[in-house]
């Protein structure tokens, strides 16, 4: 069962989150419960040294669709 949650933020950082979640076609509920959610799962702890490319290929899986032909390293720079 969904409950109402009523909190306070600066009228900015409002307007920012507004068109984040627009982008996202989500919406703000569902943006703060993923939020929660993320926050009160257990923190992942690496119980072996593993290289860099072992580490990346544990993490889940993007959120967000890239395109193939992105060029991750002139995003970077931005």
């Amino acid at each position: 069962m969904k409950k109402r949650l009523n909190i306070t933020i600066e009228e900015k950082l409002l307007n920012k989150i507004k068109k984040y979640a627009i982008e996202q076609e989500t919406s703000l509920s569902n943006l703060v419960e993923e939020h929660f959610e993320e926050m009160l799962k257990p923190k992942r702890k690496l119980t072996k040294k593993i290289g860099l490319v072992e580490f990346k290929e544990s993490l889940p899986p993007s959120k967000k669709e890239f395109p193939q032909d992105w060029d991750w390293k002139k995003e970077y720079r931005m």
